[in-house]
């Protein structure tokens, strides 16, 4: 068996394990430094404004040895324009950033162009803002958009977007690896009435590839005054799972507009009486919707505490695909205007009622408010078990299971 000196072993070691920084100060010294990391090195952001900085970096780390690009001190990084941060490649973490007014089309874009795209990087701890009221005509404009495969988005602040657009975009593609991001612990806080459609919190994928799997999770977000639009999140794939997040005086739901097999579980809906305020809307196949809490909401028709829309004969992928197999069981309707509603239409053309669908299990505390609106014909729809009452028990929670969320150094 071959052998080598212990030395020799040292050596190995230290190399592998070695790690450089390099401080940048502007976009030409960035640029210079995405040139030379390796896996395990750092690129700091000196503190201070970066105005129209367009930041690229195409690197690979490793799971083991990422390649950070973080600012000096969190929060103290301000990008201010047109300034974008670009990435592509493996294994790369930005840290602490805040992009403040932007001008731009995407603050944070998981890709440099459809050819470069990044996979199992980490966005954390960064913060994209909008101080200016007022709706732009701006139209298509994101905040974040991913791309490529098993990212995560965590601990981020986005707020105050006011410009056509969803905040945080999923991009799918025909033949691309499962998505597979997960999106937790952020904050995502006002957003102002975009007066039509394109105003959502977050999209994960479009009607043109509803039918891919995605397998994204949305996990201990809070949204608070998202109210862009009738859909704060816009579920377009199959096999996502939106769990313990609360929404807060949000003008609007969590649409299950396209797409099979998602699951939305253990999430709480706070409407505070807000205007529009609503909770979970059903289209599609195999969903499951369990132990949500939806407390106080007002808002009406698709915007009910949960509404079942019906389907659209022989649907088109931008209409509405009939209600198939969906389970609803154990969630907690207090004090809401519209409990459950079955049988909306959203569509001249829609006629197709809820099939194989039970309803089991849920408490639905009524006070004015019917427990069941029933729209449509309701044989396919099984309603089993559930429990009615005037009277709101003392012994539900009201607060959500959420961690803390958005930026460690923000308030």
């Amino acid at each position: 068996m071959l052998k080598f000196p212990w030395f020799a072993l040292f050596l190995v070691t230290s190399i592998s394990t070695s790690a450089t920084e390099f401080p940048v100060t502007d976009v030409a010294a960035f640029a210079a430094a995405a040139k030379k990391v390796e896996p395990g090195d750092t690129i700091i952001l000196e503190n201070g404004t970066w105005a129209d900085a367009r930041l690229q970096i195409h690197s690979n780390g490793t799971a083991e040895q990422p390649i950070t690009i973080v600012a000096r001190s969190p929060g103290k990084v301000i990008l201010t324009g047109d300034s974008r941060i670009s990435l592509a490649g493996k294994h790369l973490i930005v840290d602490g950033l805040w992009f403040r007014n932007p001008t731009g089309e995407d603050s944070i874009e998981l890709r440099i162009n459809p050819h470069e795209l990044a996979d199992d990087c980490r966005i954390t701890n960064c913060a994209v803002t909008n101080d200016h009221p007022g709706i732009q005509k701006k139209e298509s404009v994101r905040f974040v958009s991913i791309f490529g495969s098993r990212h995560r988005i965590d601990h981020c602040y986005l707020a105050g977007k006011n410009t056509g657009g969803a905040t945080l975009v999923v991009w799918l593609a025909e033949g691309q690896e499962l998505a597979a991001h997960r999106i937790d612990h952020n904050y995502f806080g006002h957003r102002q009435r975009l007066g039509r459609n394109g105003g959502e919190t977050i999209r994960i994928g479009d009607s043109k590839t509803s039918m891919l799997t995605a397998s994204c999770i949305v996990e201990h977000n809070l949204f608070e005054k998202c109210d862009g639009e009738v859909e704060c999140i816009s579920n377009k794939s199959c096999g996502n799972i939106y769990r313990n997040n609360r929404f807060v005086e949000v003008s609007g739901t969590l649409t299950l507009r396209h797409g099979n097999g998602c699951r939305v579980e253990n999430n709480v809906f706070l409407g505070a009486g807000a205007r529009g305020s609503g909770g979970v809307r059903i289209i599609g196949e195999d969903h499951v919707v369990s132990g949500n809490h939806f407390d106080t909401l007002s808002g009406d028709d698709e915007r009910s505490a949960l509404c079942f829309m019906l389907g659209v004969p022989d649907s088109a992928a931008h209409e509405y695909f009939q209600v198939v197999r969906a389970t609803v069981t154990g969630n907690t309707f207090l004090n809401c205007k519209h409990n459950i509603v079955i049988g909306m239409s959203g569509h001249e053309e829609a006629s197709l009622p809820p099939v194989e669908t039970s309803i089991r299990g849920n408490f639905i505390q009524t006070n004015k408010a019917e427990a069941f609106e029933i729209l449509c014909e309701v044989d396919g729809v099984a309603v089993e078990g559930n429990s009615v009452s005037e009277e709101r028990p003392a012994d539900i929670p009201t607060e959500a299971t959420v961690e803390p969320s958005g930026p460690r150094w923000w308030h």
